[in-house]
């Protein structure tokens, strides 16, 4: 059993909803949780109804939060035209070194872009990439020969998203710091995305329970029916 904080057990305490509730309402009981001592993440998590050992019924995507993700963002851009990309933005660039350097360990960076060339050598990491979400690919568009714009769409807030083998998927939706207004935006978007990312042709409940929760804190439970995401 995974023993919980003072002040998670302190928040569960406090009046919560009966049932599934808005999206607004889950805002105003998640700001109503004790607080802790560094700005948490929130996240929008999802359980799908989707059959995950099926690869037809795969689910990924991205969205550009309306107000950033609050988080710094660490861009590894794989292109034989590295200093293009570090005058773009870029924080780490290269491509038969930074492969090396990939596979001798090194993972200090949150987004992986990649130029359509290059991905012929980055295809030699996707072992390492792959389970850990960072494999670039043309769906996600990080596969891309704008490199300027990609890198300056993932700085701006742009966030990925991808259902795993359990098919729940979670996707960051800004930091309590936020304001309400904020976090609603933002979460709206993410909702927009996760309901574009149905697969073609499914059919039956895409979304069966989705849940708000920031890092520390008990989840609040979401009206699917509410949230146009049946």
């Amino acid at each position: 059993m995974i023993k919980r904080s003072k002040k998670y057990r302190k928040s569960l305490e406090k009046p919560s909803p009966d049932s599934p509730c808005s999206l607004s309402d889950a805002l105003d009981q998640l700001a109503n949780f004790e607080k802790v001592n560094f700005d948490e993440t929130v996240e929008l998590s999802c359980s799908l109804g989707v059959d995950p050992k099926q690869s037809s019924q795969a689910v990924r995507g991205m969205v550009n939060l309306p107000h950033g993700s609050g988080k710094e963002i660490r861009v590894a851009v794989f292109t034989d035209k590295p200093d293009e990309a570090t005058e773009a933005g870029a924080d780490f660039a290269g491509l038969d070194d930074l492969i090396k350097k990939v596979k001798d360990g090194w993972m200090d960076f949150d987004v992986a872009l990649s130029t359509t060339d290059a991905m012929k050598s980055v295809r030699s990491i996707a072992r390492v990439l792959g389970p850990r979400g960072l494999m670039p690919t043309p769906k996600s568009g990080t596969v891309t020969d704008n490199i300027q714009e990609a890198i300056t769409a993932v700085k701006a807030g742009r966030v990925e998203f991808k259902m795993d083998k359990t098919g729940a998927l979670a996707v960051v939706v800004g930091k309590r710091s936020f304001t309400k207004s904020q976090l609603e935006e933002n979460t709206n978007a993410a909702i927009d995305a996760v309901t574009s990312s149905r697969p073609e042709g499914f059919k039956g409940k895409f979304v069966k329970t989705v849940y708000l929760s920031s890092t520390m804190s008990p989840s609040v439970q979401l009206n699917p029916s509410l949230l146009n995401l049946t």
